[in-house]
């Protein structure tokens, strides 16, 4: 489990396009069994049949060379959590209060670099994810369409003629195509009434903005996510154009802010980020979201040059190890139940110093 939360994402790159910006760009399709009833009408025992029979099709057609696969009734409640934090699973597979509750037929498949993923029995029977680093859904879609039509040739999708892949939820019916674009907005959020800006533009041309986990999920160290909301139709060319043609705008007023702010505030700005600095490069004890919102300042300096001596890369990978499944994987602690709070601010802490100091 250690080895597995200390491997490093392939789909975090800080030399991608557009990185200081764009986190990462990610593409989702929804699928179903055309002779199986959606995931919320299955018994246990069709759940079980379902799950194994997607699992059998992953393996088979494999998912860019080494497939794992995780069965979420056989993972405990950390490995969960990691699962969640590397952006593999989404809090419908599994949410938090079902953590210790046996998921039957759930289970996960993933390439050995984490940028292309199968999810098992969430609210669609699969749900086909891929990541690329930085600003770039093509690539994104191309390695997913891939997975898509290799197992096609394995198994009945619900599909028909007026409305396309058929979803347990209306708004993903057509194409069953999700993108979304993971953003760092440090200074638009300092702006608040310009970060407002951004909101108001996704919402009017369909997309949604969420939090650092998609949906359900609260903003955090000023990571967003803008994704679509509705498929129907609507082609998977029309959708990745209606996000390419935001996302250069928002990545262009979040660097005229970041201009704007070094050259009229240059040294309360500096100040800022370099308490942060110091505080996690100090601090005994440190909860999520004040260690969030630090590691955002402290990206934010490395990208405009006021902190040249900090890697950016290991900047990007603190705020997926800081979080709660890696912080108790990375202890040595991983196979206990979950730590109190408390005890997570500590830990947290400590490998912030560690890594920074």
């Amino acid at each position: 489990m250690r080895a597995f939360a200390e491997r490093a994402n392939r789909w975090l790159d800080s030399g991608a396009r557009d990185s200081d910006v764009v986190i990462s760009s990610r593409t989702r399709l929804a699928r179903n069994l055309a002779d199986m009833p959606f995931p919320s009408h299955l018994t246990p025992d069709q759940a079980l049949a379902a799950g194994e029979r997607l699992r059998e099709a992953l393996l088979q057609v494999g998912l860019e060379g080494d497939t794992q696969w995780i069965t979420l009734g056989d993972a405990g409640p950390v490995m969960r959590l990691l699962l969640l934090e590397r952006n593999l699973i989404s809090r419908d597979l599994v949410n938090e209060k079902e953590l210790g509750k046996e998921l039957p037929g759930r289970g996960v498949a993933f390439s050995y670099g984490e940028t292309l993923s199968a999810m098992v029995g969430e609210e669609d029977h699969l749900r086909l994810c891929s990541l690329a680093p930085g600003f770039d859904l093509r690539t994104a879609l191309g390695k997913v369409r891939a997975l898509d039509q290799g197992l096609e040739t394995l198994l009945p999708y619900a599909w028909n003629e007026p409305s396309g892949y058929l979803t347990a939820c209306p708004t993903n019916l057509g194409t069953g195509l999700r993108a979304s674009i993971m953003l760092h907005l440090p200074g638009l959020s300092l702006v608040r009434s310009e970060l407002q800006k951004v909101f108001t533009a996704a919402q009017h041309t369909g997309l949604a903005v969420r939090g650092m986990h998609g949906e359900g999920s609260r903003a955090a160290g000023d990571f967003f996510q803008i994704s679509n909301q509705i498929t129907l139709g609507r082609s998977e060319e029309q959708l990745l154009e209606d996000m390419e043609a935001l996302v250069p705008y928002i990545v262009g007023f979040e660097r005229s802010v970041r201009e704007a702010l070094l050259e009229e505030h240059r040294g309360p700005l500096h100040d800022r980020i370099s308490k942060s600095y110091a505080t996690l490069r100090t601090s005994r004890s440190l909860p999520t979201g004040e260690a969030l919102a630090h590691i955002s300042a402290v990206r934010l300096g490395v990208n405009l040059g006021l902190l040249p001596g900090v890697p950016l890369g290991t900047v990007d990978r603190l705020w997926t190890h800081l979080q709660k499944g890696h912080l108790q994987a990375l202890s040595d602690q991983g196979s206990q139940e979950l730590l109190e709070a408390t005890e997570r601010d500590k830990l947290r802490a400590s490998l912030v110093r560690s890594r920074l100091g």
